[in-house]
């Protein structure tokens, strides 16, 4: 099995149209059906059903897709540790980041790291928070950021940084003769939301303050992005709710933040590594995140793999 052959087979099993994943991949359909073939019979396995209306995935194709994903991944960070090295980079930390962390904390943390080890490289990669922990454990990822602490076994996450929740306003809105807002008074509004499978972590949080209200929500929309979010309600779709430091950031006119009455709520960002005791460079990044509760995590990792 080689490379070509799983990358012609993800083109397929993503368009689920072989004409179309051979158009993507710039070569003739007759030849791409060929290499799924040949790469079939070299597994010793179906992975595709196709009839006259469909292309579908068999189990086996879905579990090779994972599989076939994961290395393409590993072969890119190979391709980008030996340009780091060819770079003059002594050394790099992966760095997966989800739930949209705050850019003034990430741009703070990533200055201090330049300035102290400008020899490491930062590699950055957004993602899910599943994909974050499913990359943390396939050893795609060093370390991570993302408002879930909900990791399971073989990880530990520790409170990093903390931002106010505050409700995005369109400018004019009734709302704003409120310097603080009640949260019933929110909830008589629809809402502009973010996506569950997108902002996990987030949306855990979110939903433990809408649960307290106790009323049924009026939904305008999920989004994927805290732009779109802001878009929508700077054009009156409904109000969204995100932390004060993301808000200020994008510095829309026509959206206000208004904190919430009565409610400090508060969302947390958590650093996340595996339980293992971390190399020295990773050990002093981490240092960076929380550099008054790092010890913690650290004493928290080795302890934990010692037991094990």
């Amino acid at each position: 099995m080689e490379l070509r052959h799983l990358r012609c087979f993800i083109a397929v099993a993503e368009e689920l149209h072989f004409a179309r994943a051979a158009a993507r991949l710039h070569i003739e359909q007759s030849p791409l059906s060929r290499i799924i073939k040949e790469l079939e019979y070299r597994l010793g396995v179906q992975l595709f059903v196709r009839t006259t209306r469909q292309t579908r995935l068999t189990w086996a194709g879905k579990v090779l897709l994972d599989e076939a994903r994961r290395v393409f991944a590993v072969v890119d960070q190979a391709k980008a540790s030996v340009k780091s090295a060819a770079a003059g980079y002594r050394g790099r930390i992966r760095l997966a980041l989800a739930d949209g962390i705050p850019q003034v904390q990430l741009a703070a943390l990533l200055a201090q790291s330049r300035e102290e080890e400008p020899e490491v490289e930062i590699s950055l990669s957004e993602v899910t928070f599943s994909e974050l922990i499913k990359g943390l454990d396939d050893d795609l990822f060093d370390i991570g950021l993302a408002q879930s602490a909900e990791v399971g076994d073989g990880f530990v996450a520790e409170p990093a940084w903390f931002d106010p929740l505050v409700v995005a306003v369109p400018a004019r809105h009734p709302l704003l003769s409120h310097r603080q807002v009640p949260l019933c008074e929110v909830l008589r509004y629809p809402l502009v939301l973010c996506d569950p499978q997108v902002c996990e972590g987030f949306w855990q949080q979110l939903q433990q303050v809408l649960d307290g209200a106790n009323t049924k929500l009026t939904v305008a929309d999920r989004v994927p992005t805290l732009d779109l979010m802001m878009a929508l309600v700077a054009a009156g779709y409904g109000l969204g709710f995100s932390n004060l430091a993301k808000i200020t950031g994008i510095n829309n006119p026509d959206v206000v933040a208004r904190p919430l009455a009565g409610c400090q709520a508060m969302l947390t960002t958590y650093v996340i590594c595996r339980k293992e005791e971390p190399t020295e460079q990773l050990a002093r990044f981490i240092r960076r995140v929380i550099p008054d509760g790092s010890e913690g995590l650290l004493e928290e990792s080795a302890s934990q793999m010692e037991s094990a």
